[in-house]
């Protein structure tokens, strides 16, 4: 469950870089926001907590 879950988060992360035209003045806040969250799932997935 936390691979799936650790997949698709990185996904995501990959799906926020600001590579649209509409999503240019956004900056790096949605990829940093998910690299966050992917990094916590990742230190929760290596303590066992998940």
């Amino acid at each position: 469950m936390g691979t799936i879950i650790l997949i698709i988060l990185v996904l995501a992360l990959i799906g926020a870089l600001p590579t649209w035209p509409h999503s240019r003045s956004w900056g790096y806040a949605p990829s940093g926001i998910t690299g966050l969250v992917v990094v916590i799932l990742l230190l929760m997935l290596l303590t066992g907590r998940l």
